[in-house]
């Protein structure tokens, strides 16, 4: 596909934060590109990102991956383009990455324009959205109620590409974005220049997790060339390749559907796409379609949860591996027996579970083989109100836990514990708490637009507000 008819987009990693190699990111980039775009958030850890606002990665490993992007930016003079940031992609998740961005501006002297998109919504927004039946559930959730809103510390809307074109037509050299699909970051600016709409939002699909659509998943990111009928991909790396096969294999990555994919503003139809070979590297999609709909945002909010602690156990013994089911359930009746016995109502609500690994912890289903393990390690959770309480709870069970025997008239075993002190406090869960789509007239509607220039010493000046 010839780039002088095509948008080129790289994609040096599929997170940012999991590390970019500066030679696979200046190849992409000499190589003619428009643009660098990339995920820096999922779900796929969990709740607690977006509850407390913080960042699944560390600082270090997100400063270092953006020093070598924001330096790329500044000397191949192509915008930079960073969705969900700090995970959640939540206002305090923006700002996170914003003052880092600023950071690394200031240690390299170098002066270019942010733009910070904001997507985390009011508790009031919402509820006038409910009110006037604008929040519909995604299965398996239900209607989404006045108390789930309240319950959640963040709720964030995801961004389609509309945000992102309108702050590079404003003169953005780096966009930092709230919670986005993955998709639209990257295919937002082969949109803006007039590549088809279908093969955009494909190729932003494709290239969502860098390498991962290559024969090497962690082998470096790739770069997207996208025309008005197909696009092409390559990875960044000379010694990885593209096949039809891995290319064609990520529609089925994070999609219920390896045909559709739902984005805010449509549909992908990959129904009739069709995946060829260029070389043994790069593979050519044509047949994409963006079928337009109603625009909606699809919604993510997380609360706060009880608090748990957790002990560890290895477990060798072959009459208790011979009988785990029996011993598992009498140990958890001793175990839930022994806090009531001990706390009685000050227990209030509490849980425990024992999760066998080794055995049925993975999938908790029955183990119907009949073959005993070698060894399991036996994880002790106990979930209650308060973290004094659930520590109360797991030093209450702690000699049982430890020394419970396969049968009343067998001695008392010990158990390997890996720890000292053996019980280990997680402090606080959470919860997701939203699966809903909000109806907008457009992409635009639920953002809040910063724009920032710098001085020649990096400090920012002339913030607008949009």
């Amino acid at each position: 596909m010839n780039s002088e008819n095509s948008t080129v987009v790289v994609v040096p990693v599929g997170a940012l934060g999991a590390g970019i190699k500066f030679e696979h990111l200046e190849a992409g980039l000499a190589a003619g590109a428009h643009a660098m775009a990339m995920d820096a958030g999922s779900t796929d850890s969990g709740p607690a990102a977006l509850a407390t606002g913080l960042s699944k990665y560390s600082r270090d490993a997100v400063k270092a991956d953006l020093k070598l992007l924001v330096a790329a930016q500044a000397k191949w003079r192509v915008p930079l383009l960073v969705g969900s940031c700090g995970t959640s992609g939540c206002d305090m998740a923006v700002d996170w990455t914003r003052d880092i961005v600023l950071e690394i501006c200031q240690e390299l002297g170098l002066t270019p324009t942010l733009a910070m998109l904001y997507s985390e919504q009011d508790k009031v927004v919402i509820r006038d959205r409910m009110s006037r039946n604008k929040v519909l559930p995604l299965a398996p959730a239900g209607e989404l109620t006045d108390d789930m809103v309240e319950s959640c510390e963040h709720i964030v809307a995801l961004m389609g590409p509309e945000p992102y074109i309108a702050a590079l037509k404003d003169g953005a050299d780096i966009i930092l974005g709230g919670r986005t699909t993955d998709t639209a970051v990257i295919a937002a600016v082969p949109i803006m220049r007039g590549a088809g709409v279908g093969p955009a939002w494909h190729a932003g699909k494709i290239a969502e997790c860098g390498g991962l659509c290559t024969i090497m998943a962690t082998d470096g990111g790739v770069v997207i060339r996208v025309g008005h009928d197909a696009f092409e991909i390559e990875p960044l790396s000379a010694t990885n390749r593209c096949t039809p096969y891995s290319v064609s294999a990520h529609m089925l990555y994070e999609n219920s559907d390896p045909y559709l994919l739902h984005e805010p503003g449509g549909v992908l139809d990959v129904t009739h796409a069709c995946y060829e070979p260029v070389n043994d590297r790069i593979v050519r999609v044509t047949g994409s379609r963006f079928d337009g709909r109603p625009y909606t945002m699809k919604l993510e909010g997380a609360s706060n949860g009880p608090f748990q602690a957790i002990m560890l156990v290895g477990i060798t013994d072959p009459q208790v591996l011979s009988a785990l089911e029996k011993f598992l359930a009498d140990m958890h009746a001793a175990l839930i027996g022994r806090v009531n016995a001990v706390l009685g109502e000050a227990a209030r609500s509490f849980d425990i579970s024992l999760r066998p690994y080794g055995w049925n912890a993975v999938l908790g289903l029955p183990v119907t083989d009949g073959l005993p393990t070698r060894e399991i390690g036996l994880l002790f959770v106990a979930t209650a109100e308060t973290r004094e309480l659930a520590l109360r709870i797991a030093k209450i069970c702690n000699p049982y836990f430890f020394h419970f025997p396969v049968r009343r008239d067998k001695e008392l075993p010990s158990y390997a514990f890996p720890f000292s002190p053996a019980e280990i406090e997680l402090g606080r869960t959470y919860a997701f708490v939203l699966n809903h789509i909000v109806e907008t007239i457009d992409g635009h509607e639920l953002v809040r637009r910063v724009m920032l220039s710098l001085d020649q010493t990096g400090v920012p000046q002339n913030a607008q507000v949009d």
